[in-house]
C-alpha cells in the first residue's frame, strides 16, 4: 500500500503530541495527550478544533448558478435550485438501485456551487461529477486549501474574536470572513451535533490560523476518536458504516433531507438515480430502518454485532453499524439497522456479545440534543 498522505497540519499535530493513524488514505490524529474522553467532553462544554483537510473540496461552475444547480440536481434527490445564496444543504449521491454512493454538503456561493465530499469517496465522486455533468459545467477539485472544523458552545466566541460577522451567521449559512488576517470560507455547520463552523483556509496559512484559534482559552485540538463518539451521540451517519451504496435514504432514516419539490407530486419530482425505488419506499415504507440503540449495562456493542428479536431467535433481524461509549450520556450508545417491525422506539432487541445475548432498547436519536444556532 502507498504511504498515507499528509494534511497541511501534519507537523502541527506532531508538535501537539498527537497519536497518528492511517484514515481514508491520510495520516490523521486519532487523539492528543488530553485523551479521547476529555477531548469529547471539552468539545461539548467549550470548543474543539478538528483537522478535516482529508475531505474533498470541489467547485462546480457553469454559465450561471442555475446551470450548475440544475446539473448537480440530476445526481442527487435534494433541492439545489431552491437553495438561497450563501446557504448550505446536506445531500447524497444515489445510484440506480437507490443506494447512497456518498453523502456531501453543498453551498450556493453566488456564481458557483461549493461541494464538500468524504475523503474515501472523493476521487470517485469527482470522476462521477465530471462524467455526468457534461462539458458545459466545470468540476474543479481545490487542492490548495485545507479544511478545519471549530465545534462547541464556545466556537462562536472564539471565531468572533477575529471577525464579528461570525456571530451573525446561523446554522447552514456560508460566508467569507477574515481570520488572523487571512480570507477564509466559512459555513456554520459541522459533524458533532454542536454549534460550530467549518473553515476552508489556504494551505500556506492554515497552521498559523490553527495556532491562533488554539490560543483561545476555550479551544483544544481534537482527534478522530472524539470526532467519532461526538457524531455517534449526535445520531450522525459515518459513510461506509451507517450508510453505503446498498443503503437507501429511506432505510437510512434520511427522508428529511429530500425536500418536497423532489418528492412525488413536487415540481421537480424524481429525475435522479434510483428515484423509482426511493420514492416508492417513501410512500410505502422500507423493510429495514436505521435506529438508535441503547445497550443495557456498561459494555459497548460495536459495529458488526448481529441483532435478534429474542434471546433464543436463530435468524438475525439486523446489525449494529456504529457503537461505543457515549461520554456525554455516560453510557454505551449504538446505531444500526433492524427490520421495520422492530424499529419502534422502546422495542427490545438482543445483541450477541462474547457468546451471550444482551438486551438493547431501540432509542430516539440524537442521544444528546443538537445545539445548532437556528
Amino acid at each position: 500500500m502507498a504511504d498515507p498522505k499528509q494534511t497541511p497540519l501534519h507537523a502541527l499535530h506532531l508538535s501537539l503530541g498527537a497519536k497518528m493513524v492511517p484514515f481514508a488514505g491520510y495520516d490523521m490524529p486519532v487523539q492528543y495527550p488530553l485523551g479521547v474522553m476529555k477531548e469529547h467532553l471539552h468539545t461539548r462544554a467549550k470548543a474543539g478544533l478538528f483537522d478535516v483537510s482529508h475531505m474533498g473540496q470541489v467547485i462546480v461552475k457553469g454559465a450561471s448558478f442555475e446551470a450548475a444547480a440544475s446539473g448537480l440536481e440530476a445526481l442527487v434527490p435534494v433541492d439545489i435550485l431552491g437553495l438561497g445564496e450563501n446557504r448550505q444543504r446536506y445531500g447524497f449521491f444515489t445510484n440506480d438501485a437507490g443506494g447512497i454512493e456518498d453523502d456531501l454538503m453543498f453551498a450556493n456561493r453566488g456564481d458557483h456551487l461549493f461541494v464538500v465530499v468524504n475523503a474515501a469517496c472523493k476521487a470517485a465522486d469527482i470522476a462521477h461529477m465530471k462524467s455526468a455533468l457534461g462539458p458545459d459545467l466545470t468540476v474543479t477539485e481545490i487542492t490548495d486549501r485545507a479544511l478545519i472544523a471549530l465545534q462547541g458552545p464556545s466556537a462562536e466566541a472564539a471565531l468572533s474574536s477575529f471577525d464579528g460577522r461570525a456571530a451573525e451567521m446561523r446554522f447552514m449559512d456560508v460566508a467569507t470572513l477574515s481570520l488572523n488576517g487571512v480570507e477564509v470560507w466559512v459555513s456554520r455547520s459541522g459533524y458533532t451535533g454542536e454549534d460550530g463552523y467549518e473553515i476552508s483556509v489556504p494551505n500556506d496559512a492554515v497552521e498559523d490560523v490553527a495556532k491562533a484559534l488554539l490560543a483561545h482559552p476555550d479551544v483544544e485540538a481534537i482527534g478522530l476518536g472524539a470526532r467519532d463518539s461526538l457524531r455517534l451521540e449526535g445520531g450522525l451517519c459515518l459513510y461506509g458504516h451507517d450508510i453505503d451504496a446498498s443503503t437507501t435514504p429511506v432505510e437510512g432514516a434520511l427522508n428529511w433531507a429530500i425536500q418536497k419539490v423532489r418528492r412525488t407530486g413536487g415540481d421537480r419530482a424524481g429525475d435522479f438515480p434510483g428515484a423509482e425505488k426511493i420514492l416508492d419506499q417513501m410512500a410505502n415504507g422500507a423493510q429495514r430502518k436505521r435506529v438508535g440503540l441503547s445497550p443495557e449495562g456498561r459494555a459497548p456493542m460495536r459495529e458488526g454485532v448481529e441483532l435478534f428479536a429474542s434471546e433464543d431467535a436463530t435468524a438475525p433481524i439486523g446489525q449494529i453499524t456504529s457503537g461505543g461509549f457515549g461520554p456525554t450520556v455516560g453510557e454505551p450508545v449504538a446505531m444500526g439497522y433492524v427490520t421495520t417491525e422492530h424499529a419502534s422506539i422502546g422495542t427490545t432487541v438482543y445483541g450477541e456479545l462474547r457468546g451471550k445475548r444482551q438486551p438493547l432498547t431501540v432509542a430516539k436519536m440524537p442521544f444528546t440534543p443538537a445545539n445548532f444556532k437556528r
